[in-house]
């Protein structure tokens, strides 16, 4: 043990002395000369700016240039950091008007040029560096139309330097999603100033690898994350658009990808208008990026019900949906939440069944919370999770289990949807091995659930735990046997029932807005596992 806690030392010691030597380089003249080294070459490609429709959110009330106070904010040391990163990645371009003075627009770049025209690790970190590229090139009626040549030369000249500085530092970010950001600023950057061997080859090898490193054989996030898989999807999907519109040459790995995303994405939003809460995934509309797909002729389909470790079952008014997929590999945890065999019901596009989403702050404790099995509608024993983390030094938790996923089953018929499968994640600690079936009868709107919990050997004696999480809009009440809850969700009348258990309402957090809460009710059936092969039986039937 002392050896060991020794080594770790040492290890932090040369990693501290590495860092800070690295500091020191990127400060350097050395490595400000090398960085450069450019071609003296004009912007060429200007690409359409609504392209970025799908990553950037836009007002309906453009601002002008007028408007804003930029020459004075950049030395603003009381900016505080979200405010700070806003400002220097230049994405408030995309909310000018097209009327806005270019005169006043090029003022302010040509100003933070002269002051940040070296690295500032403030400032020229990959997500804000690769944004401010995007932002800059995209915007060029604003940006670059009608310059001076002065002007023009040092903007050319700069959004070279910074994507020099990406190809030199973009393997060193653990953050894949920050890599994505670069590598779309540097293909864009090849793609402007018709740089192939230097940027754009670059860029396209760099986004293979990014493929072949997070996806699976089947184009599904090796994350098992649905809002990973929108992010990607945008980022694919507009830099196949730039390729198209430049008249360059679309790689066949790309149109792949976009496929298999594409496919996804469709059977998770087929109609419905509701986000699912599995895997870090936080509510979020997809009207305006399925309007994108539609504006740029893509239009995908999916006749499967099952993707990425989910099954989703949908019909025009109800849909069920289920994670029966294992836990991704540590490296792909980041924000993996400990919900096997969690479900969700959707009926006349409202959440009646959820999970509590996700706290995506990793700083924050919250984060840690949601991460719980108790945060979703699934099986809880000893008031532990099925899936156990550990915690990265400055980073988030990433799981220190594995968890397999066995005996799965899913039928469809036209008035009977039937899925079932079991998890292990409780076997080793407890030696216990959960199965979960649902069945929903179309015509009686009723769902029949069966918890079973099966014991080994090695079996401990302990408390269980079965939560339904509803939407925090809904409204509960119990009656006096504690055998069955009535639930109000906007008018729309269901009753659980539950004769063999005791059941409870319990209040607790919904996490499904992005890094905000709110409380919201839980249906809780609680007990003592026994010693032999135990079955919970519950149900849950429209009234009205």
């Amino acid at each position: 043990m002392i050896l060991k806690n020794s080594l770790s030392y040492i290890n932090q010691f040369f990693f501290l002395i590495s860092n800070q030597a690295r500091k020191f380089y990127l400060n350097s003249k050395i490595y400000n000369n090398k960085i450069s080294k450019i071609n003296e070459k004009n912007l060429e490609y200007k690409p359409s700016p609504n392209l970025l429709e799908c990553l950037i959110k836009y007002d309906k009330n453009k601002n002008n240039i007028k408007d804003f106070y930029l020459n004075k904010i950049w030395s603003n040391e009381n900016l505080k950091k979200k405010d700070y990163n806003n400002l220097h990645s230049f994405f408030w371009l995309f909310t000018l008007d097209l009327n806005s003075s270019k005169e006043k627009v090029q003022s302010v770049i040509l100003n933070w040029i002269d002051n940040n025209f070296k690295y500032n690790h403030l400032n020229w970190n990959i997500d804000i560096l690769s944004k401010r590229v995007l932002a800059w090139i995209s915007n060029s009626k604003l940006t670059y139309e009608n310059s001076s040549e002065n002007y023009k030369e040092k903007f050319d000249g700069l959004i070279q330097k910074q994507i020099n500085h990406l190809i030199n530092e973009i393997d060193r970010s653990k953050w894949v999603d920050d890599k994505m950001i670069g590598c779309a600023a540097i293909i864009l950057g090849g793609l402007a100033y018709h740089e192939k061997e230097k940027f754009l080859n670059y860029g396209l090898n760099l986004l293979k690898k990014i493929i072949k490193f997070s996806f699976d054989k089947e184009g599904f996030p090796k994350s098992r994350n649905i809002r990973q898989l929108n992010f990607y999807l945008k980022y694919f999907i507009l830099i196949r658009e730039w390729l198209k519109e430049s008249q360059n040459e679309i790689p066949e790995y790309l149109d792949e990808i976009i496929f298999h995303l594409g496919q996804a994405n469709f059977l998770i939003h087929k109609n419905i208008d509701q986000t699912f809460l599995f895997n870090g995934n936080q509510i979020s509309k997809n009207s305006e990026f399925e309007n994108y797909l539609n504006r740029l002729g893509y239009n995908f389909k999916n006749e499967n019900n099952e993707i990425g470790g989910y099954v989703f079952l949908k019909n025009k008014k109800f849909a069920l949906a289920l994670d029966f997929g294992p836990t991704p590999d540590k490296k792909f945890s980041d924000n993996y939440q400990s919900g096997a065999l969690s479900f969700e019901i959707i009926t006349n596009n409202k959440k009646l069944i959820c999970n509590s989403g996700y706290f995506q702050n990793y700083k924050h404790q919250l984060n840690n919370i949601s991460k719980t099995s108790a945060c979703h509608s699934t099986l809880i024993i000893a008031n532990t999770s099925s899936a156990q983390f550990i915690k990265q030094p400055n980073g988030p938790t990433i799981i220190s289990n594995k968890l397999e996923i066995f005996d799965k089953k899913v039928a469809t018929e036209k008035n009977y949807w039937s899925i079932s499968a079991s998890h292990n994640g409780y076997s080793k600690r407890f030696g216990i091995i959960h199965n979960r079936k649902i069945d929903f009868l179309h015509d009686d709107k009723k769902f029949i659930g069966i918890d079973t919990i099966l014991k080994n050997k090695k079996f401990k004696s302990t408390t269980f735990e079965i939560r339904f999480h509803l939407d925090p809009t809904s409204k509960v009440m119990k009656t006096q046997d504690s055998k069955t809850i009535y639930i109000d969700l906007n008018n729309e009348g269901w009753k659980f029932l539950c004769k063999e258990n005791k059941i409870d309402i319990e209040t607790g957090l919904f996490f499904g807005l992005k890094n905000n809460f709110v409380e919201n009710q839980n249906i809780v059936i609680s007990g003592i596992v026994e010693n032999e092969k135990q079955k919970i039986n519950w149900e849950l039937e429209k009234i009205q």
